[in-house]
């Protein structure tokens, strides 16, 4: 999501790898006016889809793990997605400097260590469960950025949806996958931040191109390592181009359509909803049903994510004024 119009506001964004205000045209984005509420169902939307779009991308991604394990899966999603941004953006090489580089390669090492992790969470724990311990992370990042004692209140209450969802331990979730779903929740606020850095150096969805390119070239070795000549079977190909597509390609797409119509905030809040999601493509589609408990800790994370997005925002308007 790399637009040259775009600015970093991690405090503001939950999920948000850059975060952009709604564009100030006339008759949209001004509260009150039925045009400027129907205006807003179109970006939201947008959204939403990319939202589903990643999560049931992750549950196809399940599925393809016996095929290709873990490692197979991640390396397939990041050469697929880089060969299709490439073809998409057609970055340039040249014109950049050494600090231009260091950036897009950060970005990418976040990115390919961020999908890692996040796969090896997901082979061992519910889908629904991976997310909300990978929400930690950006909503830890807010909480930091903003230094609102407030958002300390919102990330307790995080802590508390943490600990009912882990049974007081995490042995119950399998304490590995656990502990690699925190450490792609630590990746994904990295990501945020040098999402940002690329964006205010490389034009469009340059840098993005290019950090997917670092990100699958890093992932190459592993995937080979795990799956082997596994990775050439014409089905398992497919499926993770389509896991490429789905979890990378077009949400990326789509929400970068959002932000430009969209208020940051608005974004954020919506994006804190994964969680939800991914408990529903997870019993949908692998069959992963959720306890009374589960369901109530994923509520608290999501609302502590709501929360903190709300009080940052709310902050930024009282001193804009």
């Amino acid at each position: 999501m790399n637009d040259p119009r775009s600015t970093a506001e991690p405090a503001a964004a939950v999920a948000v790898p850059e975060a952009v205000s709604a564009l100030d045209e006339p008759g949209q984005g001004r509260p009150g006016r039925p045009g400027a509420r129907r205006a807003a169902l179109g970006p939201v939307a947008l959204v939403v889809a990319g939202g589903l779009s990643v999560q049931f991308g992750a549950a196809v991604a399940v599925l393809l793990m016996p095929r290709a394990g873990a490692l197979g899966v991640v390396t397939l999603r990041l050469v697929a997605a880089a060969l299709v941004l490439l073809v998409i953006c057609r970055p340039k090489l040249r014109g950049h400097s050494r600090a231009d580089w260091g950036t897009v390669v950060a970005f990418g090492i976040a990115m390919g260590a961020m999908n890692t992790l996040f796969y090896q969470a997901a082979d061992r724990i519910p889908l629904g469960a991976a997310v909300t311990l990978e929400v930690l992370g950006p909503l830890v990042l807010s909480v930091v950025v903003s230094r609102r004692l407030v958002n300390l209140v919102w990330a307790g209450v995080a802590l508390g949806g943490v600990l009912l969802l882990s049974g007081g331990g995490f042995d119950r979730l399998d304490p590995v996958g656990a502990a690699c779903a925190l450490g792609a929740g630590a990746m994904w606020a990295a990501y945020i931040v040098f999402s940002a850095r690329t964006g205010r150096r490389f034009p469009q969805a340059d840098g993005l191109a290019l950090a997917m390119v670092v990100a699958a070239v890093l992932s190459l070795p592993l995937g080979i390592m795990e799956a082997g000549s596994r990775l050439l079977v014409p089905s398992t190909l497919a499926l993770g181009v389509a896991v490429a597509v789905l979890s990378s390609v077009l949400p990326y797409t789509l929400e970068l359509m959002a932000l430009r119509r969209l208020p940051a905030p608005t974004f954020a809040i919506l994006m804190s909803l994964e969680p939800a999601i991914a408990a529903t493509a997870g019993f949908l589609i692998l069959d992963q049903a959720l306890s009374t408990t589960d369901a109530l800790a994923i509520a608290l994370v999501i609302g502590a994510s709501m929360g903190a997005v709300r009080a940052t925002s709310r902050r930024g308007r009282m001193e804009g004024t």
